[in-house]
């Protein structure tokens, strides 16, 4: 049974890893849940202070993400529009341009919601969504850093336990 707990918190790291990127999956939390069920081995017992702590620090980041990015493009002058459209452009690059469309589809995204917002001022558009595409990669540094962090702890842990050598 450890075995496949085991096996279940290495796939929600990695999904984790994927969610640092993809807004649509919370990234920390997921590898947080992965640390969680670690604890739940027959091997280990449970940290509270451990999973309050990075479970504090998941949350955190989660809350973060959604301002970030607003930070961002307020900070060059964007609206609400290119906001929605850099989340926008975001899935609809992900889907047909891949890991590429990440970038291409944010910063397009809130170039479009802003000329949408405002057809006639194109320099305010392109400052607003470099503005979008920095804070989207700030969240997105961010949400990774704190998902390997914990991946790291994961295994660390695993190795600590022992458990590699004793299957």
């Amino acid at each position: 049974m450890d075995f496949v707990i085991i096996s279940l918190g290495v796939l929600l790291i990695i999904i984790g890893l994927i969610g640092s990127f993809v807004p649509i999956i919370p990234g920390p939390i997921t590898a947080w849940v992965a640390l969680l069920i670690l604890h739940q081995t027959s091997f280990l017992s449970s940290d509270f202070t451990f999973l309050a702590i990075t479970f504090s620090v998941a949350i955190g980041v989660f809350i973060l993400d959604y301002f970030i990015p607003i930070i961002g493009a307020k900070k060059f002058g964007g609206t609400k529009s290119g906001i929605i459209g850099a989340t926008l452009g975001l899935l609809v690059g992900l889907i047909f341009l891949g890991p590429l469309g990440i970038f291409l589809g944010t910063f397009s995204g809130a170039f479009i919601g802003e000329l949408i917002h405002d057809p006639n001022d194109k320099r305010t558009a392109l400052k607003a969504a470099k503005g979008s595409l920095i804070g989207f990669l700030t969240g997105v540094f961010l949400k990774f850093s704190v998902t390997v962090f914990f991946g790291y702890n994961f295994f660390k842990i695993l190795w600590e336990s022992n458990y590699f050598f004793n299957i």
